[in-house]
């Protein structure tokens, strides 16, 4: 889930922050910049060169996606597009350099189904984000963009947006529509593993957006058993609002898949409180203690003392140690410690 947040002001205060951050940087190190906010990157994501993001969407089309907001909160017809962005000004003196530009969507085109997203593409590794609650599709969207750009991918960025009400209040709504998606993110996996265009399929999936995750990948292995296993690279939970009882039996019916899985946790994420008085006091994944998890034999990152924030649910965003620690597990380098005194344990 992309909480926007518990309260309004938490964007602006973010981005206000962040952009403080990156300017004490660059003045104190003059390449610094060049790293993290514009300049000539020297590992740059293959998103710079090529600003293209894919997208399947089981949400409703508004006015057949032609202007903003493309597709919205209502359930529909699982179908794929091809968004057109415009990258930030990477100029050392730019707005981008202390923060404060972003990337924008500049138009989307609608595609007939997902082979068409890689017609006479050479094949790459691919990375398939899927958003949490109280999330537009143009949050959904550039949240990918943010998250591949961020850890510096190389290969295809994806996103699957399902019908979120990006409302505070909908999150009822909002999981519902979750669980009524995993058919249809299963299938565009099932579409993502046969195509000869795509490699190693990396997934990272945030709060609400891990239970539909979780809930396709236990279906897809029913269905594929090791075969799915060998093309899936990393699969990174990130904040998972899902029941903890719910969680452990899925894990045992995904064979192969879970080694694969790191979780990044904080036992201090305020909206997973939330989500736990919502649903009964039961403890959600994101929020459980680290070694429960590490008894399911999973590699789990805690970030509790990670996050500067009033809500701590979006980190994989917002703090560069935890897109290191992302970018590190599809690396496969994710073991021991990680950085900035982060513990990696698989079992």
């Amino acid at each position: 889930m992309r909480e926007k947040t518990l309260f309004k002001t938490e964007l602006s205060r973010r981005g206000v922050l962040r952009a403080g951050a990156v300017a004490a940087c660059a003045a104190a190190l003059p390449g610094c910049a060049n790293v993290i906010g514009g300049g000539a990157k020297y590992d740059a994501s293959d998103l710079s060169a090529d600003p293209t993001l894919l997208v399947a969407t089981n949400r409703k089309p508004v006015g057949g996606a032609r202007e903003e907001p493309w597709f919205g909160a209502e359930r529909g017809a699982l179908s794929t597009a091809r968004v057109v962005l415009t990258p930030p000004d990477d100029g050392r003196f730019s707005l981008a350099s202390v923060g404060l530009d972003r990337w924008r969507i500049a138009r989307v085109e609608r595609l007939a189904d997902v082979g068409d997203l890689f017609r006479l593409a050479s094949q790459r590794d691919l990375l398939l984000y899927v958003h949490g609650y109280n999330t537009t599709f143009e949050s959904a969207a550039l949240d990918a963009v943010k998250l591949s750009d961020g850890i510096r991918f190389h290969g295809h960025t994806m996103v699957f947006t399902w019908p979120s009400r990006a409302k505070l209040l909908d999150y009822g709504y909002d999981r519902e529509s979750a669980m009524w998606s995993r058919d249809a993110l299963e299938r565009t996996a099932d579409s993502l593993l046969a195509s000869p265009s795509v490699g190693t399929v990396h997934i990272v999936a945030h709060s609400i957006g891990t239970m539909v995750t979780m809930e396709a990948l236990r279906q897809l292995y029913a269905r594929h058993g090791e075969a799915a296993t060998a093309r899936i690279g990393s699969i990174v939970f990130a904040s998972p609002d899902i029941d903890m009882d719910v969680f452990s039996a899925s894990v045992d019916r995904i064979g192969g898949l879970a080694p694969k899985v790191t979780i990044v946790t904080a036992t201090n994420d305020r909206a997973l409180s939330v989500s736990r008085w919502i649903a009964g006091g039961m403890t959600r994944v994101g929020a459980a203690e680290k070694a429960q998890l590490e008894r399911l034999g999973l590699r789990v990152i805690d970030a509790s003392q990670q996050g500067w924030g009033i809500i701590n649910h979006d980190l994989f965003l917002s703090n560069t140690e935890i897109r290191q620690v992302i970018r590190r597990a599809i690396d496969g380098r994710l073991a021991g410690r990680a950085p900035g005194g982060l513990t990696a344990q698989p079992l």
